[in-house]
């Protein structure tokens, strides 16, 4: 058996990835309004159209709810999208949705920034809530 037949078992980040949950605990100062802002500058999934990978920086800001999300769990849970086929406005959508459902935050706006490929730049801010003064 070559080496390349061989059953190959997955390095511990390809399972912590596969298993991520987005994780949340209290909200410290739930009857203050505050923001949190949060850039994963490394997002890649893959063009559902031609296979070629994207590559974007997310910027979310939210207001939390009654809970906050953990980052470790924010990242597991981007990366989970590397080898994923999908529509830049797909992903942004789905993000943002599966971040409300984890933390019910008062306001949260997901900005998903994507590399120029092929001369044609885009940008895709999609958003929940209504945004308080803090």
């Amino acid at each position: 058996m070559t080496s390349s037949e061989q059953t190959r078992t997955p390095r511990y980040g390809e399972r912590a990835i596969a298993e991520a949950e987005l994780i949340c605990f209290d909200n410290p100062r739930p009857g203050r309004p505050y923001e949190i802002a949060i850039t994963l500058p490394e997002f890649t999934c893959l063009c559902p159209f031609s296979g070629y990978p994207d590559f974007a920086t997310l910027r979310l800001l939210y207001q939390p709810g009654p809970r906050v999300m953990e980052l470790k769990a924010i990242k597991l849970y981007v990366n989970g999208y590397r080898n994923r086929s999908i529509s830049h406005e797909e992903a942004a959508n789905r993000i943002l949705d599966d971040f409300v459902a984890a933390c019910e935050p008062c306001w949260m706006q997901l900005e998903a920034d994507f590399n120029p490929r092929g001369n044609v730049h885009t940008v895709v801010r999609v958003s929940h809530g209504s945004r308080q003064d803090c």
